[in-house]
C-alpha cells in the first residue's frame, strides 16, 4: 500500500512535505491527492478532523498531520537523522527554525485569507498589521543571521516560506532582504529539480 499525501499545489506546508519526500528519495512511494479544504465533501475531513493540509496516510492506514509531524515521520521512514539531526543541539536548532518559518507561513496565509474572505469594509487593518508584524520581525531576524545550508526540517521550511512570498506576494521581500535572497539561491542550488518540481503551476 502506498503512502497518500493530501495537499494542494499552492500550499507552502504541502510544498515542504513534497520537498522532503524528494530529498529523501521517497516520492515514488507517495500518491498525491489534490485537496479542497473548503469543500465539505472532500476526503480531507475524514483523514484529518481539522480539515487541514497536508495530511499523510501511512501504509498501515494511520494518518499523520501537521507538516512538522509528517517531516519527522518521513525522516524516520528514511532511516533517521536525514533532515532531523540526531545531535541534540543541532536538532533543537532545526526544530526552532522550522517553527519560525512555519509562523511566517501561518501569518502570510492569515493575511491572505483576510483579503479573500472579507469584504474590504469588514477587513481588520489591526489584524493584518499584527500578522505583518510577525513576518517582518521574523524576516529581520533571519536576514541578520541566515541559517546554515544543511538540508533540515528548518531550512526546507524556510525555503518554502520565502518561495510562498514569491508566489503570493510578488517577491516583495527580495528588495529588503539581500542576505536571504542569497541564502535561498544557495539552498535551492542543492536541489534545483525538486524545487522546480514542487513549484505550483498557475
Amino acid at each position: 500500500m502506498a503512502l497518500t499525501l493530501h495537499s494542494s499545489p499552492f500550499s507552502p506546508f504541502g510544498r515542504k512535505v513534497k520537498l522532503a519526500l524528494l530529498h529523501l528519495g521517497l516520492m515514488d512511494r507517495v500518491t498525491v491527492v489534490g485537496t479542497d479544504t473548503m469543500n465539505p465533501e472532500d476526503p480531507i475531513r475524514r483523514a484529518n478532523p481539522l480539515g487541514k493540509i497536508p495530511a499523510l496516510v501511512q501504509e498501515d492506514g494511520t494518518v499523520v498531520y501537521d507538516s512538522r509531524v509528517i517531516l519527522e515521520a518521513l525522516d524516520l521512514l528514511a532511516g533517521g537523522g536525514r533532515i532531523l539531526p540526531a545531535e541534540p543541539k543541532a536538532r533543537i536548532a532545526a526544530l526552532t527554525l522550522q517553527s519560525l518559518a512555519d509562523g511566517i507561513m501561518d501569518a502570510l496565509i492569515l493575511t491572505r485569507y483576510e483579503a479573500m474572505f472579507h469584504e474590504e469594509a469588514a477587513r481588520s487593518e489591526k489584524w493584518v498589521a499584527h500578522q505583518r508584524g510577525k513576518v517582518e520581525r521574523a524576516m529581520a531576524a533571519l536576514e541578520a543571521a541566515p541559517p546554515a545550508l544543511a538540508v533540515t526540517v528548518g531550512t526546507i521550511t524556510l525555503a518554502c516560506a520565502l518561495g510562498y512570498q514569491d508566489i503570493r506576494f510578488e517577491g516583495a521581500w527580495r528588495k529588503t532582504h539581500p542576505s536571504l535572497v542569497a541564502w535561498l539561491d544557495r539552498f535551492v542550488a542543492q536541489m534545483p529539480a525538486a524545487w522546480e518540481q514542487t513549484a505550483p503551476k498557475s
